[in-house]
Formats: C-alpha cells, sequence, structure tokens
C-alpha cells in the first residue's frame, strides 16, 4: 500500500477510537456525546428543569463583566438570555460557555434529544448567512476524506426575536466541544505537551485543512452547572460569568485570533486559504511552549500592529519588497530600501534562540518544519497536504 493511502488508513482508525481536533475552534479537543435520538425524533421529551430564583451571587453594578468591556457593546443588541430559559421549544439553557464582540455562547439541554448543545446567539446586526451556507455546503460533499470527520456540524439554526417585539437574532447549535488544550495541558504530569501529543493533534488539523481547501474549497479562518453562579441584574436582562466548564467556546473576533494574525491580514492585503497554514503555525508553537510566539501587545497591554509586525522580522527576517508592495500600509513600517522605521524597534532574538524545549536535531527538524508555515510571502508557505507529510510530522508513523 502506498505510504499516502496507508497513512489515511491510519488516520480514519485514529478517528474512530479517539477524541479529535476540532479545526472550527483551531485549539480544542472534540468530545462530542452522540444525542440520544435524532434531531427529528420528538417522541420522548425530558421536561425542562427549574432553576433556583434566588440564591444568586450578585455583582455590583458598577463593575464591568464580560461582553460589557467590549468597546462595542451595545446591551440592546444582544439578546438577554436567561438560565433555564427554552429557546425554539427545545433548547434548555444550563449555563454561559462564552462571549465575544458579536455573539454570546450558551451550554444547553437538547429536552427531546436527551443531550448537551452549544447555542450560540448572535446580535441583531450580525448577518450569518454565509457561515449557514458553508456549513450546508459542507453536509452536501460526500467524501471519504479523512479530515472530514474533524469538523464540528451545524445541528439546527432559527431566529428569536428581540424584546423589543421588532429585531431577530439568529441562532446557531452545534455540539458541545471538549476541554481546550490551554485547559489540557496543566492536567499532563509535565504541565506541557509531548512530541507525541503534538503530532498527534496536528495531523487532525492539516487533515481538516486538508479537506476545507482541496474538496470543500473553503478558507477557516472559528455538564451541568452545580453551585452559586455570579451574575450581574440590570432592569432588563442579567449579564452572567461564563463558568469554567469542560466544554468551551473560544471569544468571536476577526478572522483570526489578533496574536495569530498574518502578515498580510496586519497589512491589509487581499488574503487567501494560507492564512490558516500561519495560523497552524502559531498553534503547533503554542502547543510546544506553552506561550504566545508574538506578543503584539505595547508596554500598556494594548494590541499594536507596530509591535507585531517587529516581532515578526525578528522571527523570519526582513520582508521581501515584493510582498511589502502589495500594501498601502507598507510605507508606516518600512522605507523604500525595506529599512525597519517603526516606532518600536526590532527585538534581539530569533527562531532559534525562542525554542527551548527541543535540542539537537529533533529542534532542527521542527524548525524546518514551522519555516515551511511561517512565510512573510503566503505563496510560499506549504499547502495542508504538504506539511501532513513532513518527515518531522512522520515520525513514528511508518516502522
Amino acid at each position: 500500500m502506498e505510504p499516502r493511502q496507508q497513512f489515511y488508513r491510519l488516520c480514519k482508525q485514529y478517528h474512530s477510537s479517539v477524541c479529535i481536533p476540532n479545526y472550527l475552534s483551531i485549539a480544542r479537543i472534540s468530545y462530542i456525546r452522540p444525542c440520544a435520538r435524532p434531531i427529528t425524533d420528538l417522541r420522548s421529551r425530558s421536561e425542562p428543569r427549574v432553576f433556583p430564583s434566588s440564591g444568586w451571587e450578585n455583582i455590583e453594578p458598577s463593575f464591568l463583566v464580560e461582553e460589557e468591556n467590549i468597546p462595542t457593546y451595545k446591551p440592546k443588541s444582544l439578546y438577554p438570555v436567561h438560565i433555564g430559559e427554552v429557546f425554539h421549544h427545545r433548547y434548555q439553557v444550563v449555563g454561559k460557555l462564552g462571549y465575544g464582540s458579536t455573539a454570546t455562547v450558551w451550554l444547553c439541554r437538547d429536552l427531546p434529544g436527551h443531550c448537551h448543545v452549544a447555542l450560540k446567539v448572535y446580535i441583531t446586526s450580525t448577518s450569518v448567512s454565509q457561515r449557514i451556507e458553508i456549513y450546508n455546503h459542507l453536509k452536501t460533499i460526500q467524501s471519504d476524506h479523512a479530515g472530514q470527520s474533524c469538523l464540528r456540524s451545524l445541528i439546527d439554526t432559527f431566529q428569536v426575536q428581540n424584546p423589543d417585539g421588532h429585531r431577530y437574532h439568529t441562532c446557531l447549535v452545534h455540539p458541545p466541544l471538549g476541554m481546550s488544550l490551554d485547559q489540557l495541558t496543566p492536567l499532563l504530569p509535565s504541565k506541557v505537551m509531548s512530541s507525541f501529543m503534538v503530532r498527534t493533534t496536528m495531523r487532525n488539523i492539516l487533515a481538516a485543512l486538508d479537506f476545507l481547501h482541496t474538496e470543500a474549497q473553503v478558507i477557516h479562518t472559528e455538564a451541568e452547572v452545580e453551585g452559586p453562579v455570579l451574575r450581574k441584574s440590570h432592569s432588563d436582562r442579567t449579564i452572567y460569568v461564563s463558568r469554567p466548564l469542560p466544554i468551551s467556546f473560544g471569544t468571536p473576533g476577526d478572522i483570526m485570533p489578533d496574536i495569530y494574525r498574518a502578515p498580510e491580514v496586519i497589512l491589509n492585503m487581499n488574503w487567501d486559504s494560507k492564512v490558516d497554514i500561519w495560523n497552524v503555525g502559531m498553534v503547533i508553537w503554542d502547543l510546544f511552549e506553552h506561550r504566545h510566539l508574538f506578543k503584539a501587545r505595547n508596554d500598556e497591554g494594548k494590541l499594536d500592529d507596530g509591535q507585531h509586525l517587529a516581532e515578526m522580522q525578528a522571527v523570519l527576517g526582513r520582508p521581501p519588497a515584493e510582498f511589502l508592495a502589495r500594501s498601502a500600509r507598507s510605507p508606516q513600517f518600512w522605507d523604500a530600501n525595506v529599512q525597519w522605521k517603526g516606532e518600536v524597534p526590532i527585538p534581539d532574538y530569533d527562531l532559534e534562540t525562542l525554542k527551548e524545549r527541543l535540542e539537537d536535531s529533533e529542534k532542527e527538524d521542527f524548525l524546518r518544519f514551522l519555516r515551511r508555515m511561517l512565510c512573510w510571502l503566503p505563496e510560499e508557505r506549504a499547502t495542508a497536504k504538504e506539511l501532513l507529510f513532513d518527515p518531522w510530522l512522520m515520525h513514528g508513523r511508518f516502522k
């Protein structure tokens, strides 16, 4: 059997026996328990649970909580979800999982399905029609590609009316994701992932990306509550504090988290599927070092593009002139001779000095693997399929 076919066969066997990373939330492991009954089976239904109306631990009204800290926060744009509320006659909210600039995410019991789901409630001004089209497109693809099973599915979608009686909020229902890798690593004996665990995780992420890029033609770019829950009450809504449950979502943002942004995104260039490859490089660094490759923050702790680009140049070297020519923002940071002129000095380090955990030949092979993803020019980055068969990633697969 050809090595490539043997790899995909082993990858499928792996999917059937262990939990897999879900690339739509790139650094998360998916522990998806199938519903006890199909989503369309309404013959049996659990009764909604009654949650206590007292015993809550209230927060001082002047203290900003979670989504209230977002600069674009507008209370009237968010639907005022309450724990215990039942959506769409079937999804009862039992806890808050996360929040972001465009949505809040909640853990719900699917009453007829006898399982838990994640409910994402978008603000009124956000259109998610394109996202829904992509999910529907993925459903239509008939493929034996191993990466297809790595993707989170869309279970249901519906709208809920805003209390003002005029506007509507789009809601998406997904299988709940499992423990994040950030939550997993502190539980490991050494509090860091081994090379074997990193390789296993990256194989699945890259398999998912290869399916999205080659067959789907899509670019990625996103338990019960017990004890007292912190909340802040307003006259028209309640702001809950997200629970540190083993099921969680990251904060919704731009096409990628700010510290994971590819250089073409920072410089407002056109971008394509190679931003996903850059993103993978950022993730694999975090898994090994348990810290970010780039800080991207100034001394005041605020996101700073100049700081971010200076750190990139320290790690990658000077960008090619042809790359800088693609952006009208480039003259803010480089002169006509591609000399750095930003306010932030270039840090005095490189990729070799930053890499601490690996030694000798494995460090050399890993950094070569990483450099195939972290390139200024997007077209120079390897594809997901090419990375799947990189010698460092394939180490130990065929003996």
